[in-house]
């Protein structure tokens, strides 16, 4: 029984070892890319059913594409899936997250994680994020131009961002 167990122990070990993210190929890229425009003609086309199978595989493919995500969110939430829409703009935020982390220069990312957290309902931590960003970064035109020309506020007033949020 102990051997049983000890060798149980170390096949878990041994393939949760190889479990990290792997690198994403440029062929990777490439397919998820060529998807991705496939489903945004069905998006034009509001064809969602069509959408969301091909955006599930570019999510797949490219996990760290927040803007795969977020259409992925969209076409979810137009399909009314409150669940799986809540999940992929939560990934939408953790993989903006990652790209920030990878390099705080690029405070695009933190306008992504800004617009994530709205889209899922939490406009206080949206603004406290954006706060946080603009007292980082407070050199970077886009943050200031966002936050001065108070574009979340809009954003959280528009009927069409409604429609698709939390």
């Amino acid at each position: 029984m102990r051997r049983f167990l000890s060798l149980l122990l170390l096949l878990s070990a041994a393939y949760t070892a190889g479990c990290g993210r792997k690198e994403i190929t440029s062929l990777q890229r490439m397919e998820a890319a060529n998807v991705a425009s496939e489903a945004q003609f069905a998006l034009t086309l509001r064809d969602y059913a069509r959408a969301e199978p091909l955006l599930t595989k570019a999510t797949a493919l490219c996990p760290d594409t927040p803007e795969y995500w977020q259409n992925l969110g969209v076409v979810r939430r137009r399909r009314d899936n409150r669940s799986g829409a809540k999940q992929a703009y939560a990934q939408m935020r953790d993989a903006a997250r990652d790209l920030y982390k990878q390099d705080d220069k690029k405070t695009e990312a933190l306008l992504q994680q800004v617009y994530a957290l709205a889209l899922l309902g939490r406009a206080d931590d949206a603004r406290s994020l954006l706060e946080k960003a603009q007292k980082n970064h407070p050199d970077d035109r886009a943050l200031g131009a966002f936050a001065d020309g108070k574009q979340l506020d809009r954003i959280l007033a528009d009927p069409a961002f409604k429609d698709i949020a939390l």
